[in-house]
């Protein structure tokens, strides 16, 4: 009786593979690509993977997981032949095991946490003390979309949400999505506030990011008063 092949056995092809391409008599193309070079093609797979999972498609999302998964491998490889910081695939790996263990500690230890919401809590917790951040925005990257980072910001304030003030546009836009019956309509609001932006000459997404830079500033002045 054949056994099936060991979960993982055909990532070590890939790394082997990748190897080979970037090996003297590979590929050319590849031996000569750099961090810097490949970022494009990053952020290209980041984003036709997110394409694949809200149309449901999940042939496409396999194919698209690799085309990320590749990335990865790529710029582990190229990490690798540094002369002066070089890492390899497999210190990648044992980066990922290590926190993901350390920030599961209602799994791997003995802190409780029963609900989604205290294991989201506890992994920010977790995750500031370990990179000594003084504020809950910090780590967010500023490149993000606009909308991207105007959810992250909002979703990490919760923390201090009871001692922030309210957002200036905060009753206007639950009096307005308080009429929408649904996330569709939601976008094609979003989208004709995009319109008419445009229309009066202004930028949605530059305004979304003052917008959000301008709340950051505010959480940080709460957390660095007295009752933050």
């Amino acid at each position: 009786m054949t056994s099936s092949p060991a979960p993982g056995s055909r990532f070590i092809d890939l790394v082997a593979v990748l190897n080979q391409l970037r090996s003297p008599g590979g590929c050319p193309w590849d031996a000569r690509q750099t961090h810097q070079s490949l970022v494009e093609y990053l952020v290209e797979e980041a984003y036709e993977t997110v394409e694949t999972i809200e149309n449901d498609d999940s042939i496409g999302l396999r194919e698209e997981l690799g085309d990320l998964l590749l990335q990865v491998v790529f710029h582990a490889r190229i990490a690798a032949e540094s002369e002066t910081d070089a890492f390899d695939i497999d210190d990648v790996s044992d980066g990922i095991i290590t926190k993901l263990v350390s920030r599961h500690p209602h799994v791997f230890g003995d802190v409780t946490a029963d609900t989604a919401e205290q294991v989201e809590a506890n992994w920010h917790a977790l995750k500031a003390k370990e990179k000594n951040r003084k504020s809950v925005t910090d780590g967010i990257p500023a490149s993000l979309p606009a909308l991207t980072r105007a959810s992250k910001v909002i979703a990490r304030s919760a923390t201090v949400h009871e001692l922030l003030p309210e957002l200036p546009m905060n009753a206007s836009a639950n009096t307005a999505i308080q009429e929408l019956g649904s996330e569709a309509e939601l976008g094609e609001m979003l989208l004709a506030l995009v319109a008419a932006a445009r229309g009066r000459g202004w930028d949605a997404e530059a305004a979304l990011r003052q917008a959000v830079r301008d709340h950051i500033d505010v959480i940080r002045a709460v957390e660095a008063s007295p009752h933050g």
